[in-house]
């Protein structure tokens, strides 16, 4: 089958009006997703020389963030998108600027966490800004999958082009440049994503006395749990690959082995946009959940850089399905006036787990060397597995009256 025709469901994506600019801001805005946690441990570890030290800030960062995005989402469904992005867009600028200036200046050390803290909780989701425009704009749920599925592709575009990026600023120029230039293109991007006001979910009005509905049921929230030990993998292996590249002489090399990973997941997620696939959204969520806890136990094998790059990518091929699938779960049972929330709320879950993994990562790397360090996201990944057979179980009963999704 030619390309053009294989890929015909995403051209069709951009056809809707408006599509383009608000996917193309949101690929700017979210690089800080894929350069913050990196820049971080690269700029800590470089002032302080400490693994353990660089992931317990950048961890900070992460869970600050992930307890302020669900606030600044909610705003955004009540009062708007546009100006609540661009209110966190400016803040996170603020917040970011003041963290880089502790660090260089060498401030004490209390002060990193605690404007580690600020820069974090400032910044909103802009991922599920995006993923929510989408929902809005197409009626099928079809079509909702592949443009859920592009946006997978996009987040993985940030991870193959970021991580090398900052690692080349920070290792060949200097620590602070990787984090900064991460932060000032994010930033520009949230500000154009803030103006492009007719994309954007019109607010359901409240009726006085009318109550509020629940947006944390049981079944976002088992999703969102399973996404913590999703989280944990991802955290554990920014630090460790960085660890295990210092280790083998070759710093710069953790770069290119974050980018395999992110590049296996953006190959996959181009293709389970366009897949026709056999079961309901649960069953979905739970197979390629079990792929995703089989698939990163090959870390348990790497003694080389060639061997991580490898098993990196072929690793990855497992993220972009359970990422997607999850969401789609959450996009099919949360109602469209709370639909940013409720993507955000379970997204939170990863980046707590990213808290979580970057924090035990970086211990780990420091007492039992890198290499060893593995079985930190080998681990989460197995727990991963378990959780979703957990998630399979809530999520399969009857949704009210109505009947499994």
């Amino acid at each position: 089958m030619p390309a053009r025709t294989l890929f015909a469901p995403y051209a069709r994506l951009f056809a809707v009006p408006g599509t383009r600019a608000f996917s193309s801001a949101g690929l700017l805005a979210r690089v800080p997703m894929a350069t913050a946690g990196l820049g971080t441990v690269l700029l800590v570890e470089g002032q302080s020389g400490s693994y353990a030290l660089a992931g317990a800030v950048a961890g900070t960062n992460t869970l600050a963030f992930a307890v302020g995005s669900p606030q600044w989402a909610r705003l955004m469904d009540r009062r708007g998108q546009g100006p609540v992005v661009r209110a966190t867009a400016l803040l996170s600028l603020a917040g970011g600027l003041a963290f880089v200036a502790a660090v260089v200046t060498d401030a004490p050390r209390w002060s990193w966490f605690a404007l580690a803290v600020l820069a974090g909780v400032c910044s909103a989701n802009v991922g599920s800004v995006v993923r929510s425009r989408w929902a809005n704009a197409l009626p099928e749920p079809a079509q909702r999958q592949t443009a859920f599925a592009f946006e997978s592709v996009a987040d993985e575009v940030v991870f193959v082009v970021g991580p090398p990026l900052v690692t080349f600023l920070a290792a060949l120029v200097a620590p602070p440049l990787g984090y900064l230039t991460g932060l000032l293109v994010g930033v520009a991007g949230a500000l154009v994503l803030s103006r492009l006001e007719s994309t954007a979910p019109a607010v359901v009005p409240r009726v006085a006395g009318q109550a509020r509905a629940a947006v944390l049921s049981p079944g976002l929230v088992v999703i969102a749990v399973t996404y913590l030990a999703v989280g944990v993998v991802f955290g554990a292996v920014d630090v460790v690959v960085v660890g295990f590249a210092e280790e083998q002489g070759s710093p710069a090399t953790a770069g290119v082995a974050l980018s395999a990973y992110a590049g296996g997941s953006l190959v996959a997620g181009l293709v389970y946009g366009i897949a026709t696939l056999p079961g309901s959204l649960v069953t979905r969520f739970l197979g390629t959940a079990l792929l995703f806890a089989v698939a990163a136990q090959a870390l348990h094998l790497v003694d080389s850089l060639p061997v991580l790059i490898g098993i990196a990518f072929l690793a990855g091929l497992t993220i972009a399905p359970v990422l997607v699938s999850g969401l789609s779960v959450v996009e099919s049972r949360v109602a469209r006036a709370s639909l940013t929330e409720g993507l955000t709320w379970t997204t939170t879950g990863l980046t707590v787990g990213v808290t979580a993994g970057s924090s035990l990562a970086g211990a780990a790397v420091d007492h039992w060397g890198a290499e060893a360090a593995f079985a930190v996201p080998a681990l989460g990944a197995a727990l991963t597995g378990l959780l979703a057979v957990v998630a399979w179980a809530v999520l399969r009963r009857p949704v009210g009256a109505g009947v499994p999704a």
